[in-house]
């Protein structure tokens, strides 16, 4: 292992201006290179629900094709988020905290996600299952702007779709192996072909193995504070008895061991322990990662969906799908302030404190802590897609889902001794400060149920060869029950009760309208205005209560759901027959009630709380071929944003939480014959601008609202092809630019990725 560690960074030193394959998130989300010529070829898209080519389609959208997706090194969500402008991603705490943000429009921790996710045509439901390894996919699409007319609820801010390949009708195969620095190394297989000799039932099986000691040193421990390991597999089956009738089974199992809670808060003065958090500095990248413990975190996914395709001769097709999906995840690590024992807040505050039964004698004392998440769901989707018909077309359908999730989390009490336990269902102790190592201080826990249907319809109408006219609705309704399973004796309210049952009912409409003219075929213009809605839900019970008596402006034990309207103009075209295309687009968008994330280290509690604000903003992609066997890319995206209500008055015109001002990307693919073979190189950048990341009632040293300034980040690669082969050496984040991938309000950083470099493999059979 320590042998390839070294060949790569040989080979990554003797390739510094290496490009990777593929076109860009941007670029070649619209179009996908020819193997000769120098026309740009179109790509077909699903993301009105049924196949149309991309240019033809009146969305914002970004597609990555299976060809883009190897050649661009995409392996995660992050790789391909990375290169569509106006979209950011911040991966933190532990690894389902994951959130996006679309054109200002955010995520936080434990909340509703700001895009849906669908994969093979089926809703994920789970936020917490959404960073996972991207292996054995056929196309990602990314549609911005609010979705929900037909994808629902938490589509306020767009929609991922994810199509992976279908089963082949003859035997074939591929296998991909990696390493690289972190000791990493990787391992995928995937299998397909007929089960019965008329080729009527397929199958297509695919696995992956990913492993790495990490890149991000802990001083204290003196080791990796990130490891990361992952197993996932994926099994599917196709049955065709006829041509228009198809049953699609499809099963995932997923295991990730990591690590979580290794965060930084600087301090004014490394020795004045009371200046932890007094450095509301975004931009600190001098403070080192030394929490005392490493902490684990396990997350278990299991899905299994079932979706059948029922062809009416001469009217259209019924879908109906069904799905299951169960997820755990349990994260253990340091809390609050993220320091070795003898050197923490806590303990130099108090000065240590009574052992009680276990030692007469002061001993030292800091906190630890543990959050464990359980969830399933049941959907069920019945869809009728209808054929086109004197130039009028429809989809009309109806969804159900009905979620169990559990969450407890809290604080234990570390005295250095080891790492911390893990809790799950009911603390550990009798109650709260006992001093005892490894007992909770705090403990907090809620059983919730979830009642959501839908009732949806599209409607298009090509009024002529130019202008077309295209109208969706949705209804949801989001009905949630909220048991409080906390003890009496943890409860922070002494108003709350345990068994405690909070009902709300969360309803909106989700209207689109869409006007489309085409008055050339290498050019569409499309405009309309769109409405968005996130289900509201529940803060931990009680919190309500605590955040009131620490001046907590907007955190109480409910959040509302918000409702975003856009109003939306965007020009797709190609000029110089073919071999240049520019996408552009302006938007506005109002949103009510959004999401602001507030933690709570009384209750070790991640709440949300609400506030209005307006975006405005801009995209504009270029993808060029000059010359055969060269692609080139270039995009921009800018976003402005103001919060215009709150309950703290006092953040009134500032920036909403996460948004980044402007994004970049640009970069091209070179393919160059070899005697029989083919070499690529590949560059990519990516240009992250300022960005806030809380509602500014937190200022930095000059009394600004906290920010951070802008980011470049480099990736490089080069491959070599033959017939049935790939060798690609890259890089990500080439230059090792040290960051800060989030600041959250109390002064908690959290360190982003540094370079990463290996070589991978590829052989197809």
């Amino acid at each position: 292992m320590h042998t390839s560690r070294g060949i790569g960074v040989a080979l990554v030193a003797a390739a510094i201006a290496v490009g990777t394959g593929g076109r860009p998130a941007s670029a070649q989300s619209q179009t996908q290179p020819q193997a000769a010529g120098t026309e740009l070829e179109e790509v077909v898209v699903t993301a009105r629900k049924r196949d149309e080519a991309f240019r033809d389609v009146p969305i914002t959208v970004n597609v990555f094709t299976s060809q883009e997706i190897q050649s661009a090194g995409i392996t995660e969500p992050r790789d391909f988020i990375a290169k569509i402008p106006n979209v950011t991603m911040v991966e933190v705490q532990n690894v389902g905290n994951s959130f996006i943000t679309v054109r200002g429009i955010s995520q936080a921790r434990n909340s509703e996600p700001s895009v849906a996710v669908v994969v093979d045509g089926v809703l994920e439901t789970n936020p917490y299952e959404f960073n996972q390894e991207l292996f054995d996919v056929r196309q990602i699409e990314f549609l911005k702007g609010p979705q929900g007319a037909l994808y629902g609820r938490n589509a306020i801010g767009g929609a991922i779709i994810i199509s992976t390949p279908d089963p082949s009708d003859h035997f074939e195969g591929s296998s991909r192996v990696g390493v690289g620095n972190g000791l990493a190394e990787s391992a995928s297989l995937m299998l397909t072909g007929p089960v019965d000799s008329a080729g009527t039932l397929r199958f297509r099986s695919s696995f992956n193995f990913y492993n790495t000691d990490g890149y991000l040193q802990n001083v204290y421990l003196d080791r990796k504070a990130d490891p990361y390991r992952d197993y996932t597999g994926r099994f599917r089956l196709l049955w065709k008895p006829l041509d228009n009738v198809s049953a699609d089974l499809r099963v995932l199992l997923d295991r990730v061991q990591t690590t979580a809670y290794y965060y930084i808060i600087p301090r004014t003065t490394e020795s004045n322990i009371f200046s932890s958090g007094a450095v509301s500095d975004a931009n600190d990248v001098t403070s080192p990662i030394q929490t005392n413990n490493l902490g684990s975190d396990d997350r278990d996914v299991r899905n299994g969906v079932l979706k059948v395709d029922i062809g009416v001769p001469d009217a259209g097709t019924w879908t109906l799908t069904t799905d299951y999906d169960q997820s755990k995840e349990i994260d253990t690590g340091d809390a609050f302030d993220f320091r070795p024992v003898n050197t923490s807040l806590v303990y130099v505050a108090t000065g240590g404190v009574p052992g009680g039964v276990v030692n007469p004698n002061a001993f030292p004392f800091d906190e630890s802590q543990s959050q464990f998440i359980y969830q399933r769901a049941w959907s069920q989707e019945v869809r009728f897609t209808s054929l086109a018909s004197g130039g009028f077309s429809w989809i009309g359908g109806a969804y159900f889902i009905h979620t169990d999730r559990f969450i407890s989390t809290g604080n234990l009490i570390d005295r250095g001794v080891g790492a911390p336990p893990r809790v799950y269902y009911t603390p550990i102790g009798p109650g709260p400060f006992g001093f005892v190592n490894n007992t909770n201080a705090t403990f907090l826990a809620d059983l919730q149920h979830q009642h959501a249907f839908a009732l949806y319809g599209d409607a298009t109408w090509d009024m002529s060869k130019q202008w077309e006219l295209d109208a969706a609705v949705r209804y949801d309704s989001d009905t949630r029950r909220n048991q409080t399973d906390t003890p009496q004796a943890f409860l922070p309210d002494p108003a709350a009760t345990t068994g405690e049952v909070r009902k709300h009912t969360w309803e909106a409409w989700q209207p689109k309208v869409t006007v489309r003219y085409k008055p050339a075929d290498n050019m569409t213009v499309y405009g309309g205005w769109s409405r968005g809605f996130r289900s509201g839900g529940f803060n931990q019970t009680g919190v309500g209560a605590i955040a009131a008596k620490e001046g907590l402006l907007g955190v109480g034990d409910l959040f509302n759901a918000e409702i975003a309207d856009t109003v939306e103009f965007g020009l797709k075209s190609q000029f110089a027959d073919r071999r240049v295309s520019v996408d552009a687009d302006v938007f506005h968008t109002h949103s009510q009630n959004g999401y602001f994330f507030q933690y709570d280290p009384a209750t070790s509690t991640q709440n949300l709380g609400n506030l209005n604000a307006t975006y405005k903003g801009a995209e504009l992609s270029v993808t060029a071929r000059p010359v055969d066997r060269l692609n080139l890319y270039a995009s921009f995206g800018y976003t402005d944003g103001t919060i215009t209500k709150m309950a703290n008055p006092a953040v009134l015109g500032n920036k909403p939480p996460l948004l980044t001002r402007d994004t970049a990307q640009f970069g091209g693919e070179y393919r160059q014959p070899l005697g029989g073979l083919t070499g690529t190189l590949r560059l990519d950048y990516n240009y992250i601008g300022r960005t806030w990341w809380d509602t500014g009632a937190v200022k930095d040293a000059n009394g600004q609202q906290v920010s951070r300034d802008p980011v470049s980040l480099v990736d490089l690669r080069a491959g070599l092809e033959g017939e049935r082969w790939v060798a690609s050496l890259w890089s990500k984040n080439l230059t090792n630019k040290i960051y800060n991938a989030e600041f959250s309000p109390g002064g908690f950083l959290w360190r982003a990725l540094p370079r990463r470099y290996g070589v991978d493999f590829t052989y197809k059979f």
